[in-house]
């Protein structure tokens, strides 16, 4: 069996991450309807997504996405433009000053290729995300990536691989197309 296996599907703890995603997706959809400058309801909802307050200076514009919530780590002066998306039962850090622009989707989780695999296990690992990086609209980040501090990740790119500081990533499968 491959050593990226996170979690057996249909055991308990799939059951308790299966009532999380109920329970993280009723929040957000209660979130994602309030007035845009209702900012003590958005805070006390961000407060049962993240099991947490948000950290200062942090700037999320609705709507906003997650599954889980509890394992979203958010430095601060982190923002997030509207209608990005973050499964982050393995866990997504974002440093600070990390810049987020709309429609970006962070994925922790997945299965794996093998059919026998795919029907037991769910397959992932952490996203970690160093500071002062730029992820331009529509990217996607992938499970177990790092991206490195002061990159910048292209508008539509799909981040499968590290990402070394200092970079800039491009494509529909990214590639590094400079450091500096």
């Amino acid at each position: 069996m491959p050593s990226d296996l996170l979690l057996r599907i249909h055991g308990p703890e799939f059951r308790a991450m299966s009532e999380r995603v109920l329970r993280a997706t009723e929040l957000t959809s209660r979130l994602n309807v309030l007035p845009f400058d209702d900012e003590a309801g958005k805070g006390e909802l961000f407060e049962l997504l993240l099991g947490r307050p948000l950290p200062a200076g942090v700037t999320i514009y609705p709507p906003f996405y997650t599954d889980h919530g509890l394992n979203l780590d958010l430095a601060e002066r982190v923002f997030v433009n509207q209608n990005c998306t973050f499964l982050d039962y393995a866990g997504i850090r974002l440093a600070e000053r990390v810049m987020v622009a709309p429609r970006v989707t962070f994925i922790t989780v997945g299965h794996p290729v093998d059919t026998d695999d795919r029907k037991v296990w769910l397959t992932g690992g952490p996203i970690d995300v160093e500071e002062n990086v730029w992820i331009g609209a529509g990217a996607t980040i992938l499970p177990g990536v790092t991206i490195g501090r002061d990159s910048v990740i292209a508008a539509g790119s799909v981040v499968a691989d590290d990402v070394p500081p200092c970079s800039l990533v491009s494509g529909g499968k990214a590639t590094v197309r400079r450091t500096w």
